[in-house]
């Protein structure tokens, strides 16, 4: 794709009935990857060739219809009924998966209590872990004292390779993240072993919803839209 326009799919102004990554003979623009890069996606489609990768990604896709109800209705309408986390449940047990991880974030302490007891009662052996685990001072990653949360006071940095070092130590089998900040997220999908799903995207002022921000970006947070905001 070295000679074609860099992939811009969020600007992608084709009808879904007409694109051409959703119905066959479809069009797209000239940044339009499904027309431009397929060679990159043959690639992919090589490691959907790996027995396991392909069972995941099977399973994942069924996990998805499974979302729907009355799918058998003609005319379809989209009719959702499971929330998030009965699909994570309900996909680690097509998965076969046993021992499940939850690397979480302080200030989610009741709801990843909450998360906990569901899985076990829902036949899985659970492993948490939070984030200050460890209890290092944020100085050990050069973070100065103007720098922290509790200026003058002693503060432990979020420690998210620990947290996956650890839960690869316990040999889990999927890991579910609850609200790590960002950056720390980052690392722990870097250094944890096993498939990682998100519960929780941490958004301290909007209540953990941070598409809140984008549905307002046109009145509430209009200032997302300007330079520098």
């Amino acid at each position: 794709m070295s000679n074609q326009l860099s992939p811009a799919c969020a600007y992608c102004k084709v009808d879904q009935s007409e694109k051409a990554c959703l119905v066959e003979g479809g069009r797209g623009p000239k940044f339009c990857p499904t027309l431009h890069a397929m060679d990159m996606v043959k690639e992919a489609m090589k490691e959907y060739e790996k027995r396991r990768i392909k069972e995941f990604a099977r399973q994942a896709s069924i996990q998805e219809g499974e979302c729907y109800q009355r799918r058998d209705k003609k005319p379809y309408i989209k009719f959702p009924v499971k929330p998030r986390v009965q699909e994570i449940c309900e996909f680690a047990k097509k998965m076969g998966f046993k021992r499940l991880g939850i690397a979480f974030c302080v200030g989610l302490t009741y709801e990843a209590a909450i998360l906990s007891k569901i899985l076990v009662n829902q036949g899985f052996e659970v492993v948490s872990v939070m984030c200050k685990v460890g209890r290092i001072p944020k100085e050990k990653i050069g973070v100065k004292d103007e720098e922290k949360i509790q200026i003058g006071k002693f503060e432990p940095m979020c420690n998210s390779i620990a947290q996956a070092k650890i839960l690869n130590n316990q040999k889990t089998d999927f890991n579910i993240l609850l609200g790590l900040c960002v950056g720390h997220d980052s690392l722990f999908f870097k250094y944890a072993n096993a498939y990682t799903t998100v519960l929780v995207a941490k958004d301290r002022v909007l209540g953990h919803n941070p598409v809140a921000a984008l549905y307002t970006s046109g009145s509430y947070y209009s200032r997302m839209m300007k330079k520098g905001f």
